[in-house]
């Protein structure tokens, strides 16, 4: 199963989809707040903590630093399959 060039072996039709464009259906946004989402955790321990007195404000500035990273590392990811 290879396309008509016989270059590369494909699974399926890609359609009238363009070059870059993410197939439909595939979950791409979901999966970027998804991850995004995970950083939630932190930041309620960190406040937390930050409340309880056990730590500084300065380990709030480095989870919403982390939550930033995350964010640009997510946002700016091409939605391309590979």
């Amino acid at each position: 199963m290879t396309n008509e060039e016989g270059r590369a072996p494909y699974v399926g039709d890609d359609g009238d989809r363009g070059v870059g464009e993410e197939p439909r259906g595939a979950g791409g946004s979901r999966h970027r707040w998804m991850m995004i989402a995970c950083c939630i955790p932190m930041l309620i321990v960190a406040v937390a903590l930050i409340a309880s007195g056990t730590v500084g404000i300065g380990s709030l500035v480095f989870a919403l630093a982390c939550l930033g990273m995350m964010a640009v590392m997510m946002f700016s990811m091409g939605g391309q399959r590979h």
